[in-house]
């Protein structure tokens, strides 16, 4: 490549790592206690891994209630298991994040004595065609922006398994500069994806299709939706990680031709995440997280946060709102009719198909997995179909995702909703019930980042509204974080 291409693509790099390109001096947040139960933000390798080695300590933020006959029964070997407990007594039969890309989080199916990686995934497509490792590494970037320490732990152990090394591993967390354009323009995708998907424009996806296809572009983004939306879900609900996760727990599971890591290696570290850090990489601070500077000092601190933007004016929604009628698509869209064959699901459906379905439709397997999950969120469980609806307008608003607000405010309608009524979802939310601001309230704090979801929302929302609507309601939550992504990076129009 050209010097000059060289270096547009260094600065294309570095505006969207909003954080800079330089590294800042350590400041030790390990042992600081924030006020309002939410997980700091680690600076530093060292500080990133004994995080996650304390999510194996973890309090569920969701009580249980206790166990029948009938409950044992029914969970057999996963009497134990917190989230397994967590679906059979909060969702009813509602399946969360069935439309993800689950192999990094499942737990890990062990690759033939041959050596050769075994994938196990819920909606596996014949038309996926990138690495499965590049997706892990993908996911791990949006779980670092989220804090979701829970699955950067999955991430790593998957990796370390690919073949990855412990300083592949590790420049993941910003030092992108030995890496191909290609990843290195990915990887900021990713991060501006998952932190400021408002931000998402037209140059971000040009800029991808000098490298990508639009089916691989579109791949990316229908993985790392998904990832944002386990992560609420691990987040929201609070999982403890399994105490024997870590180093090379998980073997041969991933990798580019087959080649991962040994499993008769007696030599390779397992069960904990506390493995050693080179030099190079131990005290540079993270340009992947979110994080603030100390007014005083300049330094970057460990303070969890998240930052949007004061929600628009009415008017300016209403202008947004028209000129998503008019834009076009990103990414290509299958025809209709095709769409209805490859979507069992939809084939009924009435009067012209949704644009989303068209724009799935183009990984057949894939997208008939994610129409149903997206239907199950919309259509199981205990949330009336009005709170559900005013959620989806609550969220799209905070992500900017035009396309479902113009869904939401549809739904709103069609249920007899006036404009008034729904602009004042923009509000303070005081006319609703205290049950329902709460529930507003942890649905718009998890959407925004899930690291600004503290133990407190959570346990105001279940003492107000009970265990299973916190539960119904985070869940609905990570399902339209994923919707929302999928839409508005796509630039869909209604």
């Amino acid at each position: 490549m050209k010097a000059t291409n060289m270096k547009k693509l260094s600065n294309q790099v570095c505006q969207v790592l909003v954080l800079g390109c330089v590294f800042f001096p350590i400041r030790i947040c390990l042992g600081q206690e924030l006020n309002n139960g939410t997980r700091p933000t680690p600076l530093t390798r060292p500080d990133l891994k004994q995080l996650i080695e304390d999510v194996k300590l973890r309090v569920p933020r969701i009580p249980l209630p206790e166990l029948t006959a009938v409950d044992r029964e029914k969970l057999g070997d996963q009497v134990d298991n917190y989230e397994s407990r967590i679906r059979h007594h909060y969702l009813n039969g509602i399946e969360p994040n069935r439309s993800v890309v689950v192999p990094q989080t499942a737990p890990a199916a062990r690759g033939p004595r041959s050596g050769q990686p075994a994938i196990t995934s819920r909606e596996q497509d014949p038309a996926y065609s990138l690495d499965s490792a590049f997706k892990v590494e993908l996911f791990w970037i949006v779980s670092r922006v989220n804090n979701c320490q829970y699955c950067i732990g999955h991430q790593e152990t998957k990796l370390l398994g690919a073949g990855r090394s412990e300083d592949q591993i590790a420049s993941l967390d910003g030092d992108w500069s030995e890496l191909e354009p290609a990843k290195q323009l990915a990887f900021a995708f990713a991060r501006k994806f998952t932190y400021q998907p408002h931000l998402i424009s037209d140059g971000d996806i040009v800029g991808l299709k000098a490298h990508y296809s639009d089916n691989q572009i579109l791949e990316m983004i229908l993985s790392m939706s998904g990832n944002n939306s386990i992560n609420r879900w691990k987040e929201g609900i609070g999982v403890p990680q399994r105490k024997e996760e870590g180093g090379y727990s998980r073997l041969a599971t991933l990798g580019q031709n087959g080649q991962g890591a040994s499993e008769s290696d007696p030599k390779l570290p397992r069960g904990t995440y506390l493995t050693p850090t080179s030099a190079a990489f131990a005290k540079k601070v993270s340009k992947v997280a979110v994080f603030s500077l100390d007014e005083k000092s300049g330094e970057p601190i460990c303070l969890t946060q998240s930052k949007r933007p004061p929600l628009e004016s009415r008017d300016l929604v209403e202008k947004m709102l028209s000129d998503c009628r008019t834009r076009k698509s990103r990414l290509g869209l299958v025809d209709e009719a095709q769409a209805r064959r490859d979507i069992p699901g939809c084939a009924s459906t009435e009067g012209a198909l949704p644009n989303w379905v068209r724009l799935i439709a183009n990984f057949p397997k894939g997208g008939a997995s994610r129409f149903e999950s997206f239907r199950a969120a919309d259509e199981k469980g205990d949330l009336s179909p009005l709170f559900k609806a005013r959620l989806n307008w609550i969220l799209a608003r905070q992500d900017r995702a035009w396309y479902a607000l113009g869904l939401a405010r549809t739904q709103l309608q069609g249920l007899g909703q006036t404009e008034e009524q729904i602009f004042a979802l923009d509000g303070d939310w005081s006319p609703f019930s205290a049950r329902d601001r709460a529930l507003f309230q942890l649905a718009c704090q998890l959407a925004t980042s899930p690291v600004v979801l503290s133990d407190e929302e959570v346990k105001r929302g279940v003492q107000l509204a009970g265990p299973r609507d916190v539960v119904q309601t985070i869940s609905y939550t990570t399902s339209r974080a994923s919707f929302n992504r999928l839409t508005e990076a796509a630039g869909l129009p209604l």
